[in-house]
């Protein structure tokens, strides 16, 4: 195993391995598929260290899978969404021949990424998820702004927003990067940091054509891990 550039994005020199934190079943919390049973693959290491970040556990640690076994692993449940989540997945080198073989199994594949990291090798099949990360993540550094060319109708790009300067920051970059005809973009605000009716108003009085979400699995189960 040898070390990436980042804090805990590895790498298995031993063949097509990852190092997974969880491969878990729970309702997807979040995204265009949001209240659809899905099995969520959450793998090790990330570059960044977003302020509000909720998944600190997947820095470090976690177990080698082979591809296969990460594949007997999601064909336990009967469901055709898969989500491949971090940290950051696409820090580790073999996460897009898993995405490929998830899609060539015949699940509806989705990946969520920092936007930190290149996403031009993901399979078009893929619905990437991509965050810009707005001022207050403290990561708004990281944003790698040429993914955005890279995004389709397929695709959806959202915004974590924790206070007013994040949500004008957000709207100017709709408008810079005429976003809204690229992909759908998704607005939340950041857990116990800016209430979500506070967002929601925002939303209205500027008539803001993005879609507003809330991650109901903080709702549902208070944000346990494997939940």
């Amino acid at each position: 195993m040898t070390k990436l550039d980042g804090p805990e994005a590895v790498v298995d020199s031993s063949g097509s391995r990852l190092r997974i934190t969880e491969i878990f079943y729970s309702l997807q919390g979040e995204s265009r598929s949001s209240g659809y049973a899905t099995v969520f693959i959450r793998l090790t290491g990330c570059p960044l260290r977003c302020d509000y970040c909720d998944t600190t556990y997947a820095f470090k640690g976690g177990e080698w899978y082979s591809l296969q076994a990460i594949l007997d692993e999601v064909k336990k449940y009967k469901t055709k969404y898969v989500t491949v989540t971090g940290g950051e997945p696409l820090a580790q080198k073999h996460c897009i021949e898993l995405l490929n073989n998830l899609c060539d199994e015949g699940y509806e594949v989705s990946l969520e990424t920092s936007g930190a990291l290149d996403i031009s090798k993901v399979d078009s099949r893929v619905s990437r998820v991509m965050d810009l990360k707005t001022p207050a993540s403290g990561e708004e550094a990281k944003n790698l702004y040429s993914n955005i060319e890279l995004l389709t109708s397929h695709d959806q790009l959202k915004f974590v927003i924790c206070d007013r300067q994040d949500y004008e920051w957000s709207v100017a970059k709709i408008k810079e990067y005429n976003l809204l005809s690229r992909c759908e973009v998704f607005f939340s605000s950041s857990h116990q940091q800016l209430k979500p009716q506070q967002l929601a108003d925002w939303i209205l009085e500027d008539q803001l054509a993005v879609r507003f979400q809330m991650q109901l699995h903080k709702y549902l189960w208070n944000d346990e891990p494997g939940r």
